[in-house]
């Protein structure tokens, strides 16, 4: 794996495993408890995979042909750290409907850790097949700003994870 990908990769798996340490121990109860209007921590994790899922698969698709694709440049760049800041803020955006249309129930932490598990295998995989000239090739088509390279694609991950972080600590302490 390329090198910023790999450091990219071990900055979301670090996150991952430390929101996975935190609801180690809560009981289904708690997992599937919710505020009246706002997700249970199941949901929040179930929206967290499926978008990773969904996005896996996209690039799966992708990949086929990187090559066709051109380089991201600084209106990418630019495009980022709006997204980045736009992550970063307690903004709250409406999941995109094909998330939600395909967002599991997932009935404990044994199988948020299972789906997470093996989408993350899949996009190990996949960030392994990327080879160093094609790290810059517009390859993922995020909702809003539009097409990413993989580095910054992993980056809008963490992100992703970073803007829901929040709300999990949140439930956590209501549990």
């Amino acid at each position: 794996m390329n090198v910023e990908l790999r450091k990219q990769f071990n900055k979301l798996e670090k996150l991952t495993a430390e929101l996975i340490g935190a609801i180690e121990n809560t009981t289904t109860a708690q997992l599937h408890q919710s505020p009246p209007g706002k997700w249970s921590l199941s949901q929040v994790f179930a929206h967290l995979i499926t978008a990773e899922q969904l996005s896996v698969q996209y690039l799966k698709k992708k990949i086929q042909v990187i090559e066709e694709q051109p380089n991201t440049g600084l209106a990418e760049a630019l495009k980022m750290w709006v997204l980045i800041l736009s992550q970063r803020l307690p903004l709250k955006f409406k999941a995109p409907k094909v998330v939600v249309d395909h967002t599991a129930a997932y009935a404990d932490v044994a199988e948020i850790l299972t789906a997470w598990s093996k989408t993350r295998m899949e996009l190990k995989e996949l960030l392994d097949r990327i080879s160093d000239d094609q790290l810059k090739r517009k390859i993922y088509k995020h909702p809003v700003v539009g097409k990413l390279n993989m580095v910054q694609t992993v980056r809008f991950f963490r992100e992703h994870i970073i803007h829901h972080t929040p709300q999990i600590k949140r439930l956590l302490k209501q549990t």
